[in-house]
């Protein structure tokens, strides 16, 4: 399915709401955006779609599953799908020279250094090599993009294996993918297996076409072509990162079009950065991860990345337990599973993770501080967290399950029925 499909599926079930009113793209359409799929149908006169992800009934809805299946099938996905290589594509309606001001590229907050692209997957490929992930993109000119390429992750890698050669990196910018894929490319996969992930969670092969530089993309609303310069810096931010702070200013490399292709009347998809999709996106890949790692160590029920960590920094994870040695497994397994990660706390499966409430319950009534605290000081983390210094700070794992030897102290009463 389609990013239009998708929309004209939401629209025909009434969650699809369209803003008509003329806005800017610079502070209007962030201001108006709330938490359900919104489609702006006049952003200075272009189209811009916000929250196709915005939930976890919508990221259910596009795999076509139940809202409470979701980690029972993303944890037994397997990551090899089929692809399928076109010649021709929709996205090739419009043709010409890049020029990013016909794009209604968003400026989100009034902080923000300028205009960013915020759900474009970059594709990019090296002595045969593939990856494909999602990059914030400050516009620095018509056709100049600042890349935020995080260190050591795989379009970094292969940006500076083609740098040490002294050339460029040629890359796609795919904006406007359908549901499923971009979940697919917002997941921790193996090397270059992106786009099988995406089939294999389609359940038939993702088409994808050519680009005259020779990278291949699925279909979309939108791509742009070009390449990483190998040595070009310039300073990127500040941004609104996932945390809803800004994310410092760096020197970051420097994409150059050289061919902008779309749809007519396309629809310009953007994340509202620290928004409930950002959350998505960033956040509910590392369950299924979670989950299969602690699976290694302990009768794991479920696992959750919360609301108030920003889906990003707080997990919960539910377990069976059958002895007390498997809560303090369970959090080092979570740990490895999601190295940003900051906080973890290990429950009983009579916990609902998806209830605050009942998460403090569990911590008010099953922690002793001495005994079921674990402190890991001076480890990697993320450059996103503000505590951080250089992504290096302090984990904690809670260990918020009942002592099995004495479980009657911790059992909940139970309401008679009458």
């Amino acid at each position: 399915m389609s990013l239009r499909g998708f929309l004209e599926q939401l629209k025909a079930e009434g969650k699809l709401k369209e803003v008509t009113k003329r806005l800017s793209p610079v502070f209007e359409v962030s201001a108006s955006v709330g938490k359900e799929p919104t489609l702006f149908t006049n952003v200075d006169g272009s189209k811009v779609v916000m929250n196709i992800l915005g939930s976890r009934d919508l990221l259910a809805e596009a795999l076509g599953i139940s809202p409470e299946k979701i980690i029972e099938f993303l944890s037994s996905c397997p990551t090899e799908g089929d692809v399928k290589l076109v010649k021709d594509s929709p996205t090739k309606e419009i043709t010409g020279k890049p020029d990013l001001t016909k794009l209604p590229i968003l400026t989100h907050f009034e902080g923000d250094g300028a205009p960013y692209i915020t759900a474009g997957v970059v594709v990019s490929e090296y002595e045969g090599i593939m990856n494909a992930s999602i990059h914030r993109l400050r516009v620095i000119g018509k056709d100049r993009l600042a890349a935020r390429l995080v260190e050591f992750r795989h379009t970094y890698n292969l940006h500076k294996k083609a740098a040490e050669h002294g050339e460029p990196l040629p890359i796609a910018i795919v904006i406007g993918i359908d549901p499923v894929t971009l979940f697919a490319i917002s997941t921790r996969v193996p090397e270059g297996k992106e786009f099988n992930y995406a089939s294999a969670l389609k359940g038939e092969p993702i088409e994808l076409f050519e680009c005259k530089n020779g990278i291949k993309v699925p279909h979309a609303e939108i791509v742009l072509e070009g390449y990483i310069h190998p040595t070009e810096l310039v300073n990127e931010g500040p941004f609104v990162d996932i945390s809803g702070t800004y994310d410092i200013i760096r020197k970051q490399p420097v994409i150059h079009l050289t061919n902008m292709m779309h749809r007519r009347d396309p629809i310009y998809h953007a994340l509202l950065p620290a928004g409930s999709e950002h959350h998505i996106l960033m956040g509910i890949p590392y369950e299924p991860l979670i989950f299969n790692e602690v699976k290694k160590v302990a009768d794991i029920r479920n696992v959750a990345l919360t609301p108030g960590g920003c889906y990003y920094f707080h997990s919960v994870v539910q377990i069976h337990k059958t002895n007390d040695d498997e809560p303090k497994k369970a959090i080092e397994a979570t740990f490895a599973a999601h190295k940003s990660l900051k906080h973890v706390v290990i429950v009983d499966d009579d916990i609902n993770i998806y209830d605050p409430n009942d998460i403090e319950f569990a911590i008010a009534t099953r922690v002793k501080g001495d005994e079921d605290v674990y402190i890991y000081p001076n480890v990697r983390g993320s450059t996103l967290d503000p505590r951080s210094e250089n992504g290096i700070g302090t984990k904690i794992g809670i260990d918020a399950t009942m002592d099995l030897s004495k479980k009657w102290k911790f059992e909940r009463a139970k309401r008679p029925e009458v």
